[in-house]
């Protein structure tokens, strides 16, 4: 599945009324460490194929999401499983670190 990009007028569709596990990467262009980030989500994707979902909202153009969910630093992954957050981890982490995480919710 491809990751999709999000924003605060879609993210009640795309994350909070699905059913399964999504993985939503709050992030923004101007942040390095973001920017390592992302082929690492890119790679995840390929591996999980359609159990996991993975979105992106940008943080710039899409504060209330943000703001709601708490997001104090970027890059900061949040975990839901059916509509709910069940988990998140800030920073950049390894993707054996995201698998875990997922594992753990699926």
């Amino acid at each position: 599945m491809a990751i999709v990009n999000v924003s605060d007028q879609n993210f009640g569709t795309e994350v909070e009324s699905g059913e399964g596990t999504v993985l939503v990467d709050f992030w923004a262009p101007w942040c390095g460490p973001c920017k390592m980030l992302a082929p690492i989500l890119d790679e995840l994707d390929g591996e999980v194929g359609d159990s996991v979902k993975i979105a992106k909202v940008n943080v710039d153009e899409n504060p209330e999401t943000a703001s709601r969910f708490g997001v104090m630093s970027i890059p900061t992954m949040i975990f839901f499983k059916d509509g709910q957050p069940v988990d998140k981890l800030i920073g950049v982490n390894s993707k054996e670190a995201l698998k875990g995480v997922l594992a753990k919710h699926q």
